[in-house]
């Protein structure tokens, strides 16, 4: 019979995993307290959930939650997953800056939108602008050429008008 404590900790995890629209699973090996705390923080101002757990309960959670089976590998050895709700290139920058620093935590796989990536991948993921900048852009490309138009017609208008009142005072002139 399962502990009380083991259960809850599964029904955490698993809670976890369906909430989450991407997660990483990492080694976390050679991190000291203090890199880890730094970690944790960061993951934690990006709305990511860091958590560190035995692989068998890690396994059973993924299991029940639906995830693909494709991931059950990677948990072997020390592990830890940042679970992400929002913006995953969020969670990878913060790993792949981390990774840069120490070399550590090492990314076994990711999934996004149910999609397993390699390891290999998180780099391409963590260069790609937040979603908040990219509708920022889209905003611009859709906004420039409407700004256009309505400069275009602008211009229009006020030659329009220009030239209604100078022919305006001419007939004044000449009646």
């Amino acid at each position: 019979m399962p502990k009380p404590e083991k259960l809850e900790k599964v029904a955490e995890l698993k809670q976890l995993f369906q909430d989450a629209s991407s997660f990483f699973v990492t080694d976390y090996q050679g991190l000291d307290v203090a890199n880890v705390t730094a970690l944790r923080r960061s993951l934690r101002e990006g709305n990511v959930t860091y958590r560190v757990a035995k692989n068998t309960l890690l396994k059973i959670a993924a299991k029940e939650a639906g995830i693909s089976e494709d991931v059950f590998a990677s948990f072997e050895g020390p592990t830890a997953v940042a679970f992400c709700s929002e913006d995953p290139s969020v969670p990878a920058k913060i790993i792949q800056d981390s990774f840069k620093e120490r070399e550590l935590p090492r990314v076994k796989v990711f999934v996004v939108e149910e999609h397993v990536h390699p390891a290999e991948e998180i780099k391409r993921l963590a260069e790609l602008p937040t979603r908040e900048v990219l509708l920022s852009e889209l905003v611009a490309a859709v906004e420039s050429p409407l700004t256009s138009i309505v400069g275009a017609l602008d211009a229009v208008f006020r030659e329009l008008v220009g030239s209604i009142d100078a022919l305006a005072k001419q007939r004044e002139e000449q009646g």
